[in-house]
């Protein structure tokens, strides 16, 4: 009898004869043959990837097909560009990625001092690397404790909300917006950092390095972790070009794509930072890429912090911005945002609005394209895992 039960856990079905695929590469499911069932996950806020839902079938506990289902938060953020001024585009572009909006912000921005010529003074480019990096930690502390929480080990995740809290604290304390900052606009920044600011920051990182370690042994080191996640979810190298795939996910894979180093922006090439690289490109893999981009983040914030200057002009001279024409022409800007390489594609046709403003972030080909692809022949209590994995943003799809 436990010779038997043995072989059950253990047998490996050949996929190769069941189900048939198709042409297009897909299983051929008959569900009137009974041999197939489909259900959905979600949509269920909480989390990452809650504004979304896939539509499954599965043959016993394994995926058969998986159709990725998005527009149950925002729409239409690039056809409402072209009927707002260019100024009246800040607080539209930040909820096209609501954890990490500053990203949005600084691609609207430059794309337009592109367009326009205007030079960025040296402060202002400094104070716009430690918000996009504060942005980065505190979407990391959400979710490389968080990534958990899918195998229902929940108490990462309640540990990193309080420690992305205090990074929230100094976000609200530079701009006056706990999640929504609109801080980065056309020309430089909005405001100088307070008195003791860098000293509270440094209190911050502190606190965050011991919890980091903390997260190590409750997650990292934990066994049912690593079984559930090591040789889930592979990504072949092969297609990482194919699907567009960027960002730690590329990362995890062996491949060496961040937007700072390859395309440096800002000052970013003045800063001492490497390449976080994985090779199995696994769950776990991405998992612990992102865990290593946390050290880096932390420590490309002191590094920031010790190299930008006191004082000095934080924007540059600009119109009025209720009646700026931007010049005609069109230009193509990116940076580096937690989840892969993040750009905006601009054009102007010479008046006070855009005549269209193109996001093309990482969740699109992350969760449509690669996602769908993923899941098949995976077993259902890995979807979720596999999802976060991949660390996309709704609103980015739906934009």
């Amino acid at each position: 009898m436990n010779s038997n039960r043995g072989n059950i856990f253990k047998r490996k079905p050949d996929r190769t004869i069941f189900p048939e695929m198709g042409d297009n590469g897909k299983p051929v499911v008959d569900l009137d043959s009974q041999k197939f069932i489909k259900i959905w996950q979600g949509p269920n806020h909480p989390g990452v990837t809650g504004n979304m839902s896939l539509e499954l079938t599965i043959s016993g506990d394994e995926v058969m097909d998986a159709k990725t289902h998005v527009g149950y938060l925002h729409r239409g953020f690039e056809k409402l560009f072209e009927r707002r001024k260019y100024i009246q585009c800040f607080p539209t572009c930040i909820r096209m990625c609501v954890p990490e909006p500053d990203t949005n912000e600084y691609n609207l921005a430059r794309g337009v001092e592109e367009l326009t010529g205007i030079e960025v003074p040296e402060m202002a480019n400094w104070l716009r690397m430690i918000v996009l990096e504060m942005a980065r930690l505190q979407v990391l502390l959400r979710m490389v404790p968080g990534q958990a929480g899918t195998m229902g080990l929940g108490l990462g995740s309640t540990w990193g909300l309080y420690y992305r809290e205090l990074i929230l604290d100094r976000l609200e304390e530079l701009t006056g917006g706990r999640i929504y900052h609109m801080y980065i606009l056309p020309g430089g920044v909005r405001g100088l950092l307070p008195d003791g600011f860098k000293e509270r920051l440094e209190d911050n990182l502190v606190k965050i390095e011991g919890f980091i370690k903390d997260i190590d042994r409750l997650i990292y080191s934990n066994a049912v972790f690593k079984k559930r996640t090591k040789g889930i979810g592979f990504i072949p190298s092969d297609w990482v070009d194919n699907y567009g795939i960027t960002g730690p996910v590329a990362r995890a894979a062996g491949y060496k794509r961040d937007v700072r180093k390859d395309y440096p922006y800002l000052y970013y090439d003045r800063l001492d930072f490497d390449y976080n690289i994985g090779h199995e490109s696994d769950v776990f893999a991405r998992f612990l890429v992102r865990r290593k981009d946390l050290d880096t983040t932390v420590d490309l914030l002191r590094q920031i912090m010790a190299k930008m200057p006191g004082k000095g002009d934080i924007k540059a001279e600009t119109p009025n911005v209720l009646h700026w024409k931007v010049p005609k022409g069109e230009t193509v800007v990116r940076c580096e945002s937690s989840r892969g390489e993040y750009s905006f594609y601009m054009v102007s046709d010479g008046s006070e609005y855009p005549r269209r403003i193109n996001l093309r972030g990482p969740s699109y080909s992350h969760a449509v394209t690669l996602l769908e692809k993923l899941l098949i022949n995976e077993n259902i209590s890995d979807v979720s895992a596999i999802m976060i994995s991949l660390a996309t943003c709704p609103p980015e799809i739906e934009r």
